[in-house]
């Protein structure tokens, strides 16, 4: 079959999914068939595909249209220009949680300790590494399951001996202090987990998603024991709801917590809270 016109056989039946990136889906599980890039559609329309590939294509799509994540049926997600491997024990990085690295980028210098609480696939604390000098980091996380993802993912990008990952109920086996606590917790409600979309709703880790009745659950927690283990003018930084700023500066400012900042993602809305602690509470 030509190139073209199995793309456009697997974009029709991700229509009638209703998946709602159909026709760019398609092609990035045709190009992760068939070994291509994004030029090949335009430029090679008529290049012939084996029997072989269309057959696994076909599978991939018929496993798209249930909404299984494309990022299950590739095995990676690029995010901040580096690419993850990510499967059904960790979040999928999202685009919205590069403002996050980006703002602690702003403040990292060499020799800075950064502890990246809820870890996950490690991207965040793996980025940040990636994009700094002689910075080193711990990644924490209780499933034990992506703290093998996060392993895998440091020896991928070549950082398996600047980065420890720690089995641990947050802060539990934590002993040691450091520059930059930064965390994209749990923080959506319990009763708002049923409303998202399929993909999220029936692949993302429940773990990784739930904040309990409010959100704050894990906030909560992580801002009151992070000073222990906060070198003094040390900083924190969290990923946010869009509607959480002003609770979690409160709780914040709460604990002792100085300079707080709130920055917006891409479509205008409160995505990171981070301050400084000065010591005190």
């Amino acid at each position: 079959m030509r190139y073209a016109d199995l793309y456009a056989q697997g974009k029709c039946a991700l229509e009638k999914a209703e998946i709602a990136e159909a026709a760019l889906d398609a092609r990035l599980l045709l190009e992760y068939v068939c070994e291509t890039d994004r030029t090949t559609l335009f430029a090679h329309p008529e290049k012939d595909v084996s029997i072989e590939q269309q057959e696994r294509f076909e599978k991939l799509i018929a496993k798209r249209s249930t909404h299984i994540p494309l990022q299950h049926l590739t095995g990676e997600q690029d995010f901040m220009g580096l690419t993850f491997t990510v499967n059904e024990h960790v979040l999928i990085p999202r685009q919205d949680t590069e403002i996050l690295v980006e703002e602690v980028m702003r403040d990292l210098h060499d020799g800075v300790h950064i502890l990246d609480m809820c870890t996950g696939s490690g991207c965040i604390l793996l980025s940040l590494l990636h994009y700094s000098n002689d910075t080193t980091g711990v990644g924490a996380d209780l499933s034990g399951e992506a703290l093998k993802v996060a392993q895998a993912n440091a020896e991928r990008l070549g950082m398996a001996e600047r980065v420890q990952f720690v089995h641990s109920d947050l802060f539990e086996a934590i002993d040691e202090t450091f520059d930059i606590i930064v965390s994209n917790p749990p923080y959506i409600r319990t009763d708002v987990i049923e409303t998202l979309m399929p993909e999220v709703r029936d692949h993302d880790p429940r773990m990784a998603l739930d904040g309990t009745a409010d959100g704050l659950y894990f906030y909560r927690r992580i801002i009151e024991e992070s000073k222990k283990y906060l070198k003094r003018g040390g900083q924190l930084f969290f990923e946010i709801g869009h509607d959480q700023a002003e609770d979690v500066v409160t709780l914040m400012q709460h604990h002792g917590y100085k300079e707080m900042e709130v920055k917006k993602d891409y479509a205008g809305l409160d995505r990171v809270v981070y301050g400084t602690f000065l010591g005190g509470k």
